[in-house]
C-alpha cells in the first residue's frame, strides 16, 4: 500500500504532524477534522487540562526488563495506546481507514473502527495484524444496529464499542462557517441499505430536535439488549459521570471509554482528564477505564494510566498522521507516543504500567 505522500525531514512530534496535515487539508476538511462543538471551549480544556497536571521524577530506580505492555478485555498489547474510531478517513487520504490499520498494525496497535469508515468494515479486518474493535452508533432501526454488530464479529473484531454521548450532533460552527459538505467518493458504507429515519413533520412553533427526531434515540435497555445478544464484550464511549460509569456496570459493560467526543458534541463538558478521577472512583477498578481526548505527548498517556486509565486512544492524531505520511505517518505518530512514554516512565521511576499510579503526580 502506498503512502502517497513524504513525511518531511524534521518531523519528530505529534504537533509537527498537525502543522503539515493543516497545510496539505483544504480549509472544508479541515473544518471537520479539526473543529469542536460550538465555541470549542471543550476541545481547548482536552488540551490544557493535561498541561496543568505536573510529574513527580524519580531517579535510580531499577529498570530491569521494564515494558509497556498491558492486558485488556483478553488481549495482550503491546502498548497502552490505541487508535480511537474516527470516520471517513478518505476525507484525507486516498487509502483511508486501510492505510491506519495498516499503520496501527506496524506498532501492535489495537484500532476502533468507525461505524461511519469509508471502507467496509469487513476488508479493514482482512488488512490488519493487530486485534480490531469496532464502533457503533444504535440505529434507529434496531434490527439493522444487530446485523452490523453480527458483522463485527463475524468480520474477527473483538468488542463493540457503543458511542453514548451523542444522540444528535453537536452544534458545529466551524463546520457551517466553512460550508463543509462531503466529496463524492465518500461515504458511509457500512450503513449502506438501512432505511432512513422518517422525517418529522414539524408545525409552527414546535421543535424539530425534540419531535420525532429523538424517537429512535438510544436507552439503557437499548445496552442490555445489545449485551445480552452480543458474542462479544460492549464497551460505553463517551461517558464523564459516575452515576452513568455506575449504570454502564449495572448494565452489563465490559468497559468504559471516558470521552467528551473529543469536543464535539456538548460544549463546556469537562476535560476528561479531569472527569477521569471521580469516574475511576466510581468504578473501583471493576472493569477496565479507558480514556481519549487532547492527547498530544507520551506525558499526557502516563498521567491518564496514573488517575485511573488502563489504555488511551488516540484519534485526531492519527488522522494528521495520515493525511501527511499515510500508514508509515500513522505509524510514526504513534511510534513518537510510545517511546514518549518510555522515557516518561523511566524518568519517573515506573517500571511497568502497574508502577503508574498517583504517586507519579505531583503534589503541592
Amino acid at each position: 500500500m502506498s503512502s502517497g505522500f513524504d513525511i518531511p525531514p524534521g518531523t519528530v512530534s505529534l504537533a509537527d504532524y498537525e502543522a503539515i496535515a493543516r497545510k496539505r487539508v483544504g480549509e472544508s476538511v479541515w473544518s471537520y477534522v479539526a473543529g469542536g462543538g460550538a465555541d470549542e471551549l471543550t476541545m481547548r480544556w482536552n488540551r490544557e487540562a493535561f498541561d496543568r497536571i505536573r510529574l513527580e521524577g524519580r531517579v535510580l530506580r531499577d529498570m530491569a526488563g521494564a515494558t509497556t505492555q498491558v492486558e485488556l478485555l483478553g488481549m495482550t498489547l503491546p502498548h497502552p495506546i490505541m487508535v480511537a474510531p474516527v470516520a471517513f478517513q478518505k476525507l484525507v487520504h486516498p487509502d483511508g481507514e486501510f492505510a491506519t490499520v495498516v499503520g496501527a498494525s506496524a506498532l501492535g496497535a489495537a484500532m476502533v473502527v468507525s461505524t461511519q469508515a469509508s471502507v467496509l468494515l469487513e476488508d479493514i479486518a482482512r488488512r490488519a495484524a493487530a486485534p480490531l474493535w469496532f464502533q457503533m452508533y444504535i440505529q434507529h432501526d434496531r434490527g439493522f444496529t444487530q446485523g452490523l454488530a453480527e458483522r463485527a464479529a463475524a468480520a474477527g473484531y473483538r468488542a463493540l464499542v457503543v458511542t453514548v454521548d451523542a444522540p444528535v450532533n453537536g452544534v458545529r460552527n466551524r463546520e457551517q462557517r466553512a460550508g463543509f459538505r462531503f466529496p463524492p467518493g465518500v461515504s458511509a458504507v457500512n450503513l449502506a441499505g438501512m432505511t432512513p429515519p422518517p422525517m418529522p413533520q414539524v408545525g409552527p412553533g414546535e421543535s424539530p430536535v425534540f419531535k420525532g427526531m429523538l424517537d429512535g434515540a438510544p436507552t439503557w435497555r437499548d445496552i442490555e439488549a445489545l449485551v445480552a445478544a452480543s458474542k462479544i464484550p460492549v464497551v460505553l464511549k463517551g461517558i464523564v459521570s459516575p452515576a452513568d460509569a455506575q449504570a454502564a456496570i449495572d448494565h452489563g459493560a465490559a468497559a468504559v471509554i471516558v470521552s467528551n467526543h473529543g469536543g464535539r458534541t456538548l460544549d463546556t463538558l469537562p476535560a476528561t482528564i479531569d472527569a477521569l478521577p471521580r469516574v475511576a472512583d466510581a468504578v473501583a477498578g471493576r472493569i477496565p477505564l479507558l480514556l481519549d481526548g487532547g492527547i498530544r505527548r507520551g506525558t499526557d498517556v502516563l498521567k491518564a494510566l496514573a488517575l485511573g486509565a488502563r489504555a488511551v486512544l488516540i484519534g485526531q492524531p492519527c488522522i494528521h498522521g495520515l493525511a501527511v505520511g499515510g500508514a508509515a505517518g500513522v505509524a510514526h505518530v504513534l511510534g513518537l507516543l510510545r517511546a514518549e512514554l518510555e522515557a516518561a516512565m523511566t524518568l519517573t521511576g515506573c517500571r511497568t504500567l502497574a508502577d503508574i499510579d498517583h504517586r507519579v503526580i505531583w503534589r503541592d
